[in-house]
């Protein structure tokens, strides 16, 4: 593995610090002053547009995707520098880049199982940025890390020509957003089969399709996500689609989500690396800025360890994260499935520690809205939980580990 960026990753790389600089940064306060004025919180801000506007005439568009007949035909690698930038600002960031989840693992999963037809209705709109999208997949009244608890149905109507989808979903993101057009459902087609991971399958579901219930936003530590198009409660009663709504073949919905999952779970810890660099920064400025005790913050031996702390944590997980990446490039996701849970596991957590310590240094100002770190503390926890908890993880790394001397 070269841990030099090559040429064009230093291209973008370059780019993108500049538009960080010159339109994401300035535009956080201006985001929150029109987000107060609109009719809907969950409208979009007129100046997310002009970033994503701003993004595309520069390039900075669809990075995530290595794809080239969609995206910009990145590696895992090549991506995960400015990943790691836009999560510096992660409201605003990653939708300015069409590189926002879930539209990103959505986008993914179309191109990658998508008949044509399903491409073009929905694939095309979300590339070009125009529409937004929901992986309905979580449910409340069960167990959702155990994907094959869900209890969602779509079940083939008597002429065969469409599909029923009933069922009550929670935490699916993006979904308050009017800008939302379709949802990826996930449910079972086959509830009494003898293979449990054959059970599932995933259908599109258009959000304006009679049956269709967003009951409520749900919040995420007092947070509603607004950027993003918050997390919603949505209930499908009855809801029927075409036959040719569904995605895959029946019973492929547990490969399909798995498929999903893995670089979503690693385009989650390049953008928390970046959180970590946003909490370091707000920390070393605030220990030479103020004064406690006769003397600056930066000049006490607790401050100074926390500093040093992060610094030596963000760069081994970065290591981490970057081997990852490589790997995904190289052997693939199965080959890298250790690493994919490793990251899991240890970059939202060792994130979670050095944004907890900034928001210490900062004291009452650290809990406020003057300052990012709250919502950064908040989206960082989440993580802990969001693409499988942290024991999920460590359960399957476990047998992993223990396989070899069994």
């Amino acid at each position: 593995m070269d841990f030099a960026y090559d040429a064009r990753t230093e291209e973008l790389r370059g780019k993108l610090l500049a538009f960080m600089d010159e339109h994401v940064y300035p535009a956080e306060a201006v985001a929150h002053e029109q987000r107060a004025l609109l009719d809907s919180p969950w409208d979009t801000p007129a100046v997310v547009e002009e970033l994503k506007a701003e993004a595309r005439r520069q390039g900075l568009w669809n990075l995530f995707l290595p794809d080239a007949e969609y995206g910009a035909g990145l590696t895992n690698l090549q991506y995960a520098p400015l990943a790691e930038l836009t999560g510096r600002s992660p409201q605003l960031a990653p939708t300015a880049l069409n590189c926002a989840a879930p539209d990103t693992g959505n986008m993914e999963l179309l191109a990658q199982f998508a008949s044509e037809q399903q491409k073009k209705q929905w694939l095309e709109p979300l590339l070009a940025g125009e529409i937004r999208s929901a992986f309905a997949m979580t449910e409340p009244e069960v167990a959702s890390s155990d994907a094959t608890n869900i209890e969602t149905r779509i079940e083939r109507s008597a002429d065969g020509a469409e599909y029923v989808v009933t069922g009550r979903k929670w935490y699916i993101s993006g979904a308050m957003n009017p800008d939302c057009k379709i949802f990826i459902v996930m449910g079972k087609t086959d509830p009494d089969g003898s293979d449990v991971r054959r059970q599932q399958s995933m259908i599109l579901v258009p959000r304006d399709t009679p049956g269709v219930e967003i009951r409520r936003a749900m919040q995420v530590y007092g947070y509603e996500d607004h950027y993003h198009g918050g997390h919603a409660e949505v209930v499908f009663d009855g809801v029927r689609v075409p036959a040719a709504n569904l995605v895959g073949e029946e019973g492929g919905g547990f490969a399909i989500a798995q498929a999903r999952l893995g670089p979503g779970r690693i385009h989650h810890c390049m953008r928390l690396i970046g959180m970590a660099e946003r909490a370091i920064e707000l920390m070393c400025r605030r220990a030479v800025a103020r004064n406690a005790f006769g003397k600056s913050l930066a000049q006490q031996g607790v401050v100074q360890n926390w500093i040093a702390d992060a610094r030596v944590t963000v760069e081994q997980l970065r290591l981490l994260v970057l081997k990852t990446a490589w790997l995904m490039d190289t052997v693939g996701n199965r080959g890298a499935h250790t690493e994919i849970q490793a990251i899991k596991i240890a970059t939202p957590r060792a994130v979670l520690q050095i944004i907890d310590d900034a928001v210490q240094l900062h004291g009452a100002g650290g809990v406020s809205q003057d300052f990012p770190l709250a919502e950064l503390w908040a989206g960082a926890r989440t993580l802990r939980l969001a693409d499988g908890p942290d024991e999920v993880h460590q359960r399957s790394l476990a047998r992993r580990e223990l396989k070899k001397y069994l």
